[in-house]
């Protein structure tokens, strides 16, 4: 018997798994529905491109049709490895803005205000950037951890277009940033990545592989969930007792002494309650699954940032897009990592408070790569070009994840909703994130580099039309959360201590959990919350 189960080796996952098993006479179980970290283009920075073709290390989700975007289904790729999708991202670490925590204490969630969470970004970070004066760095180490697990460091490859559209923003009026998890957001730079030496330093690289010698830690990969077992014989709430799962064509169970951690994401941890019997009693019912806990709100709350591409051609030989992938994987195997293999693809970008934010937070973000990026990389275009990301960072629309049916092996339903807001509010600011693209684009900085359009094809596009355009073109941009949501109302589907309300021994653990959408990217904020949950699960004192 196990102490621990463990659903889910991505982001929160591995963190989990190392903290647990730092106990030697604990006894820990990590399931992941999918393979090894193996594929070399998950280890090269810059073989995210070919990711996208993956599927073996996909979920490689839709969600159902769209009605506010012409009715698409938009793909959602989330990492299924070792890993999960930090094995996959574009490795921006970006933590959010201390408001974004407040918000989430002041909202029910108790001992996750910023003060609070900052030990713990601390705590994983090992940055590897090195400061030239001392008040500097004492600044620096404020806010930022220089030993942690997860090494983030600056890029080692930086295109020119990239360093371009960091001067068309300065050109525009944005103040450049080198820290975008310093003391102030807003502005534009590179971007720092969760690299170590110019390798991606995923979750499982960095918690993970360390803690896979311990004789405590068991992980079990192709090993999918399918049921999350109750004891209810005690007087008070249905126990988690163990996990119902498959692996190599065969069925097992296997018994937890203390507790069945859920780490799935956005998408899986809801599915599993689900078919677990915790969630929307009538939902349950409708699919003859026993009710456990009728929760109405397992599954909702759903949010994810919408994104909209600026795209357009560049003369040849300076993009990206027809370079040699050949010799730039035997450039980056020979140099020692160097070169446009370490490139995250995703370099430059910023953020931006538009004139329609609704608070102090900048409510734009973008994310500048020096290639043409239609349809996630998957529509090839000819030619030679550069795209910006635009998203906005506080959508008021909710969706929800559904059952398709009772079995594990049925993808869930995603009803995104995107620009579903009775106030057409992210409607309005996807098409201000669409104007201020335009803006940049037109700057100085880009005179050598500009060609003709490509998204939008053509200038000087009306309200109306720019309307037209993303809803022909919006995706999302990889930030599912909120499935789960933490809080202290009745209502939550997880306490503050991220365990799950009408049963015991049975947390969440992910970014399902969290109430609203951080201030940016969110894998950063998915490794804090584990590691503050380890310390909840262990009933240690949080770091100095």
């Amino acid at each position: 018997m196990y102490d621990y189960i463990i659903i889910g080796a991505g982001s929160a996952g591995c963190v989990l798994a190392n903290r647990l098993s730092e106990d030697p006479d604990c006894k820990v179980l990590l399931l992941e529905a999918g393979g090894r970290d193996w594929h070399p283009f998950i280890h090269m920075p810059a073989g995210l491109a070919r990711l996208v073709g993956q599927k073996g290390v996909n979920w490689d989700y839709d969600t159902a049709p769209q009605p506010q975007l012409d009715n698409r289904t938009l793909w959602w790729p989330r990492g299924k490895v070792l890993g999960g999708s930090s094995s996959i991202n574009a490795m921006c670490y970006i933590r959010g803005v201390p408001a974004d925590y407040d918000s989430w204490a002041a909202a029910g969630a108790d001992g996750w205000n910023w003060e609070a969470v900052l030990p713990y970004f601390r705590r994983s970070e090992g940055n590897t950037r090195v400061l030239r004066q001392a008040q500097d760095e004492r600044d620096w180490k404020k806010l930022h951890g220089g030993d942690g697990p997860l090494t983030v460091s600056d890029l080692r490859h930086v295109n020119p277009l990239s360093r371009a559209f960091v001067e068309a923003g300065q050109q525009a009026g944005l103040r450049h940033n080198p820290d975008f998890n310093g003391p102030a957001q807003a502005g534009v730079g590179l971007y720092q990545v969760t690299q170590r030496d110019g390798a991606r330093c995923s979750a499982a690289v960095a918690y993970l592989d360390p803690a896979k010698p311990r004789p405590n830690l068991t992980v079990h990969t192709r090993a999918l969930a399918s049921r999350i077992t109750f004891d209810k014989a005690s007087s008070s709430n249905p126990r988690a007792n163990g996990v119902t799962y498959s692996m190599l064509g065969k069925a097992f169970h296997q018994q937890a002494a203390r507790e069945v951690i859920v780490c799935g994401g956005a998408i899986n941890s809801p599915q599993l309650l689900m078919l677990s019997g915790v969630g929307p009693a009538a939902e349950l019912r409708r699919h003859r699954i026993d009710v456990v806990v009728d929760a109405g709100d397992v599954g909702r709350n759903l949010q994810d940032h919408l994104d909209i591409c600026t795209l357009r051609h560049c003369p040849p030989g300076l993009s990206y897009d027809r370079a040699s992938e050949l010799k730039t994987a035997f450039d980056w195997f020979l140099r020692g990592h160097r070169g446009a293999g370490s490139s995250n693809i995703a370099e430059a970008g910023g953020f931006f408070r538009s004139a329609l934010a609704a608070d102090e937070r900048c409510d734009m973000q973008f994310h500048f790569v020096p290639a043409m990026l239609d349809d996630h990389g998957r529509h090839r275009l000819p030619g030679d070009g550069y795209t910006l990301h635009a998203c906005f960072l506080h959508p008021r629309s909710r969706g929800r994840i559904a059952l398709a049916s009772n079995r594990a092996s049925d993808k869930a339903r995603i009803e995104a909703n995107y620009l579903g807001d009775a106030e057409g509010h992210d409607l309005r600011m996807m098409v201000e994130c669409a104007k201020v693209s335009r803006e940049l684009f037109a700057q100085p900085a880009f005179d050598a580099y500009r060609g003709a359009p490509i998204f939008p094809a053509r200038d000087g596009l009306t309200d109306a039309e720019l309307v037209d355009f993303v809803r022909a073109k919006a995706e999302t941009v990889y930030h599912p959360v909120g499935s789960c949501r933490m809080g202290s109302d009745d209502a939550a589907v997880v306490d503050p201590q991220l365990r799950v309300r009408g049963v015991d021994g049975l947390r969440v653990v992910d970014a399902s959990v969290m109430p609203t959408l951080p201030t940016g990217n969110t894998n950063a904020p998915t490794i804090m919350i584990a590691e503050r949950a380890a310390d909840l699960i262990r009933g240690h004192a949080p770091p100095a």
